[in-house]
């Protein structure tokens, strides 16, 4: 690919077979020629984050590997980057939509479908902040099952992202965020407590093993009460 490098590595997943990655070769890679990412409010410094391998993505990927298959449910991977999650649900069969605002995030999306010998995985821009919405290619409908994994990296101050959520997420849905205890969460649970969700936290911290690197955070499920 012009302008950067990237590299291509089997990345292991809990309770299923490895996936092929292709991702950029490190955080040191951009390439923005025509102001494509630049005109989304993309830094030079932010522009090759989509592009890595994240441990938390690695998290969200080893639990939906594991989660009960449902009939008919509808999910969407939100912030997707390279995609691990909706690559596991894509391989299980799931209905998944993956998401995100980075320019690149599609081509190497469908490019790791390819390497591991999958059918085309839908793809829709998903940006919180309302300037894609109603566009054509923006993520449009409601969904039984949101994922997200390290999104909440920056202060989000206007709560976009959880309006985001309450705008594409069915009255029924669960909303699954890992997040690697960015500092932003207490402030994200009373965002999403406005628009009525409720949320349960799970540890998700491990010891380093082998060659797999220690981790720390959280998985975080909301839900909006069923009313009677």
């Amino acid at each position: 690919m012009p302008g950067y490098l990237t590299k291509q590595e089997d990345v292991a997943v809990v309770g299923a077979a490895d996936l092929i990655i292709r991702s950029l070769l490190d955080k040191q890679q951009f390439s923005d020629p025509l102001g494509a990412a630049d005109a989304l409010g993309i830094s030079s410094a932010s522009w090759p984050l989509f592009g890595l391998l994240w441990p938390s993505a690695a998290q969200l990927a080893n639990r939906m590997a594991s989660r009960p298959l449902r009939t008919g449910e509808r999910v969407l991977e939100i912030g997707c980057g390279l995609g691990l999650a909706s690559l596991v649900c894509h391989r299980r069969g799931m209905d998944i939509t993956a998401s995100d605002c980075h320019p690149l995030a599609e081509s190497f999306l469908q490019e790791n479908v390819r390497l591991n010998g999958m059918a085309p995985l839908k793809y829709r821009t998903g940006q919180w902040g309302a300037e894609t919405q109603g566009q054509d290619g923006s993520v449009q409908g409601q969904f039984d099952l949101i994922l997200g994994s390290d999104v909440l990296y920056e202060r989000d101050a206007r709560a976009t992202l959880a309006s985001f959520l309450d705008l594409h997420a069915a009255n029924s849905a669960q909303i699954w965020i890992v997040d690697p205890n960015r500092g932003n969460r207490a402030t994200f649970h009373k965002q999403m407590a406005m628009h009525r969700f409720e949320v349960v936290e799970e540890r998700l911290d491990r010891p380093a093993l082998g060659n797999v690197a220690a981790y720390k955070g959280r998985l975080m499920v909301y839900e909006r009460p069923v009313r009677g």
